[in-house]
């Protein structure tokens, strides 16, 4: 009695095992994919690039010719980048040893017609955050882990910067 109970609890598996399979092959047969899973992002053919003398203006640079956009003055459209703030807030007591600090890196930027100046994008603002954990025990690590957060927030704005173009690149 039991086995014949078993028997039926694993056909039915089975069966919805196989049924979750033909689904999925049916799915990705006809074409379905993720939204934004395993393609590349469209890059606007060329752009101009205006923005501060910082560290960020640089990482956003490659990337956009990394994607495939033309860095050109006498672009059709032109990125405006506001200057780059880094803030600190302190999530634990200073002197207890170890602690963590959350870092936001955030950054205005627009999108205008060089012809006119009209705004694509006006007042846009792209923020990013990590957080770290230093130890108050050793000085040298704590600057090191900060350089590198901050370079991990600037290539993470300038990927969220890529996402936030696309709409345009699609037009």
């Amino acid at each position: 009695m039991q086995r014949r109970h078993f028997l039926k609890q694993g056909l039915k598996v089975a069966m919805g095992a196989a049924a979750v399979s033909v689904l999925g092959l049916g799915l990705s047969g006809c074409g379905f994919q993720l939204r934004g899973y395993g393609e590349s992002i469209p890059a606007l053919s060329a752009l101009a690039l205006a923005g501060p003398n910082d560290d960020l203006t640089p990482v956003v640079r490659r990337a956009l010719t990394s994607a495939g956009t033309q860095i050109d003055d006498q672009a059709e459209l032109r990125l405006n980048l506001g200057r780059a703030t880094i803030n600190e807030t302190n999530r634990g007591l200073a002197g207890a040893g170890s602690r963590d600090i959350d870092l936001t890196l955030t950054v205005p930027f627009s999108v205008q017609r060089q012809a006119n100046d009209a705004y694509l994008l006006d007042q846009q603002t792209l923020n990013v955050s990590e957080r770290i954990s230093i130890n108050d025990n050793d000085l040298l690590a704590q600057d090191d882990a900060r350089r590198a957060a901050r370079e991990r927030l600037r290539e993470a704005a300038a990927r969220q910067l890529l996402e936030r173009l696309r709409p345009l690149a699609e037009q």
